[in-house]
């Protein structure tokens, strides 16, 4: 006879952990790179999509990594720790797909519609992408933890989001927050989990 009850928390656990892990080191990775940034006399910010020039096409992932000052970076810090922790505990490998699908989506977007003149960068894209994500995830597997979990997420941030829609927000791409929005949604489908198999049932 084995216990389920520490089976089935050791993996939850190990799972928890490398999510942790993963969003610790991804929010500091921005922070790094604004230090790098503000020491080079704003180097990076080239690396933000400046819409509509083919050769800006090979910025579409770097921007969601750059940011526009440290006020910048540390408006989106705690929403994509917690989105992406959120996020990431279904799996990373699933988590990293939905990730990538969001920020190529979310950059090619905001490359087509974008103001001209304009210079979109930062990880907002990505965390009304996985805002999406998050928020459908657990009705599209049918899952009541993750339906609970996605609620609470709407119900927290859901006002925020909606503000972060507005065309009235200046100084603001509405265009990449709603497309990130929409790749999230999109994610929660593509990169589903499917439902496992029952497992027989054995007396012991």
């Amino acid at each position: 006879m084995t216990d389920s009850t520490s089976t089935v928390r050791g993996p939850a656990r190990g799972r928890a952990l490398a999510a942790g892990k993963l969003m610790v080191g991804w929010v500091a990775l921005l922070w790094l790179l604004e230090v790098v940034d503000t020491a080079s006399g704003h180097a990076l910010d080239r690396f933000g999509i400046q819409p509509r020039d083919p050769a800006e096409l090979v910025d579409v992932v770097p921007a969601s990594f750059i940011h526009f000052g440290f006020d910048h970076v540390a408006a989106n810090s705690i929403p994509l720790l917690v989105l992406g922790f959120v996020a990431a505990l279904s799996g990373l490998r699933r988590f990293l797909l939905a990730c990538a699908l969001i920020i190529v989506a979310d950059g090619l977007g905001v490359w087509l519609v974008a103001p001209a003149h304009s210079n979109t960068a930062g990880a907002s894209g990505l965390i009304f992408g996985l805002f999406g994500f998050v928020v459908l995830s657990g009705f599209v597997e049918r899952r009541p933890l993750g339906i609970v979990a996605g609620l609470l997420i709407g119900a927290y941030w859901g006002t925020t989001i909606l503000a972060g829609l507005s065309p009235a927000n200046e100084g603001v791409s509405w265009q990449g927050h709603l497309i990130g929005l929409l790749a999230g949604v999109t994610a929660a489908f593509v990169v589903r989990r499917r439902p496992e198999p029952p497992r027989p049932r054995l007396p012991v």
